[in-house]
């Protein structure tokens, strides 16, 4: 069992940064896919970013080169750092995690099996 906690939302402008952290609570965290998605108000769930076991990071095309996502496996927490915020990043964020034996990511939301509380970002124009 993989218990997942986020933090860092807020209300912010357009053009200001956030940094999400998700902090995780399991024995070998270094060896989890760990992902964030996000959901808008009448939205599905959507693939935002991922990082594997040995640091490979994928990312959503639009928040490419504005969002970085990263991980510190010593205090066995991810981060989505995220710059030059939009309006239509306003969503909830959701951090999730899943095990796995070999270094894999998936950005379908059913791969993963963790997943956290959600914390809401939202950025006015």
């Amino acid at each position: 069992q993989v218990r997942l906690v986020e933090s860092g939302g807020g209300l912010v402008q357009a053009g200001d940064s956030l940094r999400l952290s998700c902090a995780a609570a399991g024995r070998t965290f270094g060896s989890y896919t760990m992902g964030w998605f996000r959901q808008a108000p009448g939205k599905e769930r959507g693939f935002v970013a991922a990082i594997t076991s040995n640091g490979g990071k994928y990312y959503l095309e639009s928040v490419k080169g504005r969002f970085t996502i990263s991980r510190d496996n010593a205090k066995n927490t991810v981060y989505l750092q995220m710059n030059s915020l939009k309006p239509e990043d306003t969503a909830v964020y959701y951090c999730a995690a899943e095990t796995t034996e070999f270094p894999s990511y998936s950005p379908n939301p059913g791969w993963y099996d963790y997943w956290g509380q959600g914390t809401q970002v939202t950025v006015s124009s």
